[in-house]
C-alpha cells in the first residue's frame, strides 16, 4: 500500500473513531436533558421547557470556545440541532409561522428553534398571534422589518391589542430567486410574489422583466404555489419554495441590495429571562404637547441606555394620535433599565413592555 492510501485510511479511521465519540457524547447530552425534564415536572406539572436564555447562553459560549476550523455560525448551527433534538424529547413545540410550507418566516422558525419541531403554517399575521394566544402553538415566529424596505406595519400594530410577549429576535439573510416551470425568461408574462419581495427587486424586473405583469399575494410560497402548473407564470421565491413546489431556477439572487435581512419576532405568552446579551421592546404613547417625545425618552439617556430603534404607528384610538415602538439594549430586569423603564412610565401617557430577549446570535 502506497504512502498516501496509508495516511488515508489512517485519517479515515480517525474520523470513525471520533463520530463514535461524538455520537456517545450525543446521547449523553439528551440523557441528561431527560433528567432536566423529571426535575422540572416533579417540582411543577405545568413546567417550561424552553428557555430561550439558556439557548443563547449556550451558543454564546459555543462562539467563544470556538478554535475553527469550522467558523463560528457554523458550529452554532449544529449546536442549534442538538439542543432542538434534546428539547423535543422534553416536549416536542409546535411552532406558528406566516405560511404556506416553504415561506422565509418558516426559514427564520428552523433557522431559531432547529428542525425538531413542528411548523404550523397560517394563513396571515394575526392568525399566529391567535393560534398562539389561545395555546394551540407553543410560539409564533412573523417578520417585523427588513433592511432594504423597513417595518412591516401590520405586525407593528398586532402588538397594539395583543397580550404575547416578544421572546426572541431572528435575523434572516434573505436571497430571491426567480422560480418557474420553464428556465426561458422570455416566456414570463407574469410574475407573482409578496408585495414587500416585489420592492426588494425592483430594480432586477425592471431592468430584466419589464412588460411582465406582477401580481402581489401574500407570501413568497404562494406565489410559488401559484406559479405551479402555469408555464408562463413565475414567482419570485426562497430554494424551500423551489423545491416544495416543483419550480426550477430562472434567475438566483434577483435582490437589488446584496446584504438584504429580514429581522424576525418570536412570540409567546412569557418573555424571557437574562441572557447577558439583551434587546427589550417598548410600546409608548405620549401627552398631546410641545416636547413631550423628547421627554418621554431622556430617562433613556440619563440611565445611558441605547435606543437601537423607534417607529410610529396609529393608535386607531383618534386621528393624529400615535403610539411609539421602541427598541432598548439591555433586559427590564437589568438595574439601569429597570430605573430608566420606571421613570419612562411615569412620563409616559401608555407605557406596555412587549417583551425582553436574547438578542439573535446566528
Amino acid at each position: 500500500m502506497r504512502g498516501d492510501d496509508q495516511k488515508l485510511n489512517g485519517a479515515r479511521e480517525q474520523i470513525d473513531r471520533l463520530d463514535e465519540q461524538i455520537q456517545q457524547l450525543i446521547n449523553q447530552r439528551a440523557a441528561a436533558a431527560q433528567e432536566v425534564a423529571r426535575i422540572k415536572l416533579a417540582e411543577d406539572p405545568d413546567a417550561h421547557f424552553y428557555r430561550p436564555e439558556r439557548e443563547a447562553e449556550v451558543l454564546q459560549k459555543v462562539k467563544a470556545r470556538n478554535r475553527g476550523p469550522l467558523d463560528d455560525e457554523e458550529v452554532a448551527r449544529l449546536f442549534r440541532e442538538i439542543m432542538s433534538a434534546c428539547l423535543a424529547l422534553e416536549q416536542r413545540l409546535n411552532i406558528a409561522f406566516l405560511g404556506p410550507e416553504g415561506t422565509f418566516t418558516q426559514a427564520a422558525a428552523l433557522k431559531h428553534f432547529g428542525h425538531s419541531v413542528i411548523t404550523q403554517p397560517l394563513g396571515s399575521i394575526a392568525d399566529v398571534f391567535r393560534e398562539v394566544e389561545a395555546g394551540s402553538c407553543h410560539y409564533g415566529v412573523v417578520p417585523v422589518e427588513n433592511s432594504t424596505e423597513g417595518v412591516i406595519s401590520y405586525t407593528l400594530d398586532m402588538f397594539i391589542g395583543s397580550p404575547l410577549k416578544i421572546c426572541g429576535e431572528v435575523m434572516l439573510r434573505i436571497n430571491h430567486h426567480l422560480l418557474a416551470e420553464e428556465e426561458d425568461a422570455t416566456k414570463i408574462e407574469t410574475v407573482y410574489s409578496h408585495q414587500q419581495s416585489f420592492a426588494q427587486c425592483r430594480g432586477w424586473l425592471d431592468r430584466h422583466l419589464p412588460h411582465a405583469e406582477r401580481v402581489a399575494v401574500g407570501s413568497n410560497a404562494e406565489a410559488a404555489r401559484q406559479a405551479q402548473g402555469h408555464p408562463a407564470s413565475a414567482a419570485i421565491a426562497g430554494e424551500a419554495a423551489a423545491e416544495i413546489y416543483g419550480l426550477k431556477f430562472v434567475a438566483r439572487n434577483i435582490e437589488d441590495e446584496p446584504g438584504n435581512t429580514t429581522r424576525f419576532l418570536v412570540v409567546g405568552k412569557r418573555d424571557a429571562a437574562q441572557s447577558g446579551n439583551d434587546k427589550t421592546s417598548l410600546l409608548l404613547a405620549t401627552r398631546n404637547e410641545a416636547g413631550a417625545l423628547y421627554g418621554m425618552l431622556s430617562p433613556l439617556a440619563r440611565h445611558g441606555i441605547s435606543m437601537t430603534r423607534i417607529e410610529s404607528r396609529p393608535s386607531r384610538r383618534g386621528i393624529w394620535d400615535y403610539v411609539f415602538f421602541v427598541d432598548v439594549e439591555g433586559h427590564r430586569k437589568d438595574p439601569q433599565v429597570a430605573s430608566a423603564l420606571a421613570e419612562l412610565e411615569r412620563e409616559s401617557r401608555l407605557f406596555k413592555v412587549l417583551g425582553s430577549y436574547p438578542c439573535a446570535l446566528l
